[in-house]
């Protein structure tokens, strides 16, 4: 079970990259795509959280054991949003100007 909720995380990371890199083209910001990338990486940060509850502690893996407490697994939702919420914005400040000009 680890190994398939380890695999469906990095799917979904993987998913993030490509729809984040692939969200913006000619006509400008794909929002449908540029959405979904913002909720593979929310899934990313779920699929963490839940492999930690389900096996940190118990001998693993030594990064698991890292996320041993109920605030260290709650962390890593929290750094799944404030990831995205980074990433939106420096899309607003900086990429979204610099398509605009193009």
């Amino acid at each position: 079970m680890l190994t398939t909720l380890l695999v469906l995380m990095a799917l979904c990371f993987l998913s993030h990259v490509i729809m984040l890199f692939t969200s913006f083209g000619g006509g400008g910001v794909k929002k449908t795509r540029y959405f979904l990338s913002h909720l593979t990486l929310w899934l990313t940060g779920a699929f963490g959280y839940l492999i930690a509850v389900l096996y940190a502690g118990k001998g693993e893996s030594s990064i698991i054991d890292i996320f041993d407490t109920p605030f260290k697994q709650v962390l890593l939702i929290v750094v799944a949003f404030a990831l995205s919420l980074i990433a939106h914005s420096i899309v607003r400040l900086f990429v979204l100007p610099q398509h605009k000009r193009a």
